[in-house]
C-alpha cells in the first residue's frame, strides 16, 4: 500500500496536536507538522507528494502566500485550507489560488476525512496526467523535424497534398513521412497521433 503523506501547516500548536491525534488513526498515512508557512516552504522542494492542511492566518507567509508559492506544483500538493470563523472571503481567494477545499475550525471529523480522500484522488489524477504528458513529449521528441512538420500540418486539418505544397515536397513523400511518424508514435489512427501531439503541447502555429 502506498503511504499517503499529510502535511499540517498551522502556527497554533494545539490545532496541530489535535489534528495529529485525529489523523493518526488513518492507516497508511504519514503525518508531518510545520509551525509556519515559511517552515513548510523551506522544505517543500524536498517533500514527497501529499495533502496539505493549511492554516490561512499565520505570521510571516500566510496560507495565501504558500498557495502562490506552490502554484506550479499542483501535481505534488493538494491543499485543504483551514479557516477561522469569518474567514470565508479568504477561503474563496485560496480556492482561486488552487486550494481544493476549505473547512472552518474546529473541523468536522467526517468532512475532514472526506476532504483528505478527495485531495488524494485529485493528486492521483494530476500525477497520471503529468506522466501521460511526459510520455507524449518523449514520443514527439523521437520524430524528425520533417515528420513533426507533417504532424503539425495534420493537426491543422490539412490534406497530404496541401502539406506537400507547403513543404515543397511530393505528396508521396508526405505519405512516407506520415507512415514513419505513425510508427514512431506507435499508433494506428490519425486521431491517436493527434491525441499524443496535443497531450505533448504541440500546436500548429497561428
Amino acid at each position: 500500500m502506498t503511504v499517503r503523506n499529510i502535511f499540517i501547516v498551522d502556527d497554533d500548536t494545539s490545532v496541530r496536536t489535535s489534528l495529529i491525534h485525529l489523523l493518526r488513526v488513518l492507516p497508511d498515512h504519514a503525518l508531518r507538522e510545520f509551525s509556519s508557512g515559511d517552515a513548510f516552504l523551506a522544505e517543500a522542494a524536498n517533500l514527497p507528494s501529499g495533502c496539505l492542511l493549511l492554516d490561512l492566518q499565520m505570521p510571516g507567509t500566510g496560507g495565501l502566500g504558500v498557495l502562490e508559492a506552490l502554484a506550479a506544483d499542483t501535481a505534488r500538493f493538494g491543499t485543504v485550507v483551514l479557516t477561522g470563523e469569518g474567514d470565508v472571503s479568504l477561503a474563496v481567494q485560496a480556492m482561486k489560488l488552487g486550494a481544493l477545499d476549505f473547512l472552518e475550525k474546529p473541523c468536522n471529523h467526517l468532512r475532514l476525512f472526506e476532504a483528505i480522500d478527495m485531495v488524494f484522488s485529485q493528486l492521483t489524477q494530476a500525477q497520471r496526467a503529468v506522466t501521460r504528458r511526459a510520455q507524449a513529449i518523449a514520443k514527439i521528441n523521437s520524430l524528425s523535424l520533417r515528420e513533426r512538420d507533417v504532424l503539425i500540418g495534420l493537426m491543422d486539418g490539412r490534406s497530404n497534398k496541401l502539406i506537400a505544397h507547403d513543404l515543397g515536397i511530393s505528396p508521396r513523400t508526405i505519405e512516407i513521412y506520415r507512415a514513419k511518424l505513425m510508427e514512431k508514435l506507435n499508433v494506428r489512427s490519425l486521431s491517436e497521433a493527434l491525441g499524443i501531439a496535443f497531450a505533448a503541447g504541440l500546436y500548429p502555429e497561428g
